[in-house]
């Protein structure tokens, strides 16, 4: 068992609407004023894949479990090279951290990226109000009320709708994952791609071929994939306007074509959809899903705050797609087909990490569409 000693000092989190949360800085751990979108991640454990989830760029993440940190963090969980989250708001970090894998501790690490984090706050009423009233832009910020500074930061925040963060996370270079002899190949759109899901592309005998996000097609095509696959990523979908023309290009050429979170969304605006803001979002490992064709039920791990407008029936102005899946909680969409192209999606993030497994099987549907799969 390890321990972390830590100077703290009083912080704040102030709400746009005026709401004020107090608690406790670590005093050299960031950059403050520090301003963002604040959410909330029902996630009971995998802290550090959360917060180096691309997905998560831009946002401050409320964590509804009470005590984090207690495990440490480690070399091998990362989902990308370092934590991505603009904050962190917990109501306890553990002083102590033990596991035969921890490298360091949680506060530690993230003061090595100057990345905030806020503990001995009411996380409990923070996540009910924003659940009651919608996510909002927030400033962390030292001491126990809002300095001229603090709240000039919060007014100058962006908001998120209308912000192309993918174009901010993706990779400028292409590069390679996954064994070079593998018996198929994947292209991969970055849009903010999680590393466990090139780890399962490897594991299923894939090697993949990882490109910008606004790589053209025709660029895209001349690496020869038996598939391509659009990834996760942050921001506003509508946003990410050079997308939608370059999927339509590789689907019209009839590769196969599978998108995950914000790729699932983009396939939907790619074939006549449209996207909203949702109040709250789904952030969590615990998201029941409904698979519309069969009525199974999968528990499933989700990160978004916009959706693909429709319901159970239909996707809204996207006749030529199917809805495959439904959120058991709201109703919204889940999972898309199109009606006769090798192409479709799911809003949940079946690679889990952190999550359950339940919907690891899309990855062989997947794989079982691609150019030269035994059927």
């Amino acid at each position: 068992m390890e321990s972390e000693s830590r100077i703290t000092e009083p912080g704040f989190l102030l709400l746009e609407d005026g709401t004020l949360f107090r608690g406790r800085l670590a005093s050299d751990s960031a950059l403050l004023p520090a301003v963002a979108e604040v959410v909330f991640t029902t996630n009971m454990t995998g802290y550090q894949e959360v917060f180096t989830d691309p997905s998560y760029r831009g946002q401050i993440v409320v964590m509804t479990a009470p005590q984090i940190g207690n495990y440490g963090v480690n070399a091998e969980d990362p989902e990308s090279s370092a934590p991505q989250v603009a904050g962190v708001v917990v109501r306890e970090l553990s002083e102590t951290y033990s596991s035969w894998r921890a490298t360091n501790g949680l506060g530690a690490w993230l003061a090595a990226s100057q990345v905030p984090i806020i503990q001995d706050v009411d996380t409990r009423r923070l996540t009910r109000h924003l659940r009651s009233v919608g996510v909002m832009r927030g400033v962390i910020g030292a001491g126990t009320e809002p300095d001229e500074a603090s709240k000039l930061a919060l007014e100058e925040c962006p908001s998120m709708e209308g912000l192309d963060l993918a174009s901010r996370v993706s990779t400028r270079e292409r590069y390679s994952w996954g064994d070079p002899r593998a018996r198929h190949h994947i292209v991969a759109y970055d849009y903010g791609i999680k590393r466990n899901i090139l780890r399962l592309f490897d594991e299923n005998d894939c090697r993949v071929t990882v490109v910008p996000a606004d790589t053209s097609a025709d660029a895209a095509l001349a690496e020869d994939p038996d598939g391509i696959f659009l990834s996760n990523g942050p921001g506003d979908p509508d946003a990410v306007s050079y997308a939608p023309e370059i999927i339509r290009t590789l689907a019209t050429k009839g590769v196969p074509i599978f998108g995950i979170c914000l790729g699932h969304q983009l396939l939907g605006l790619t074939f006549g959809g449209s996207t909203s803001k949702m109040p709250y979002g789904h952030r969590g490992g615990n998201h029941p899903v409904k698979e519309v064709e069969t009525g199974r039920v999968l528990i499933t791990a989700q990160n978004h705050g916009f959706a693909v407008e429709g319901d159970e029936q239909s996707v809204k102005g996207a006749s030529d797609l199917e809805v495959t899946h439904v959120n058991l909680n709201d109703r919204t969409i889940e999972g898309l087909r199109h009606r006769t192209l090798p192409v479709f999606g799911v809003q949940y993030h079946p690679e889990a990490a952190p999550g359950p497994h339940d919907a690891r099987p899309l990855f062989q549907e997947f794989l079982s569409a691609l150019k030269g799969a035994i059927r």
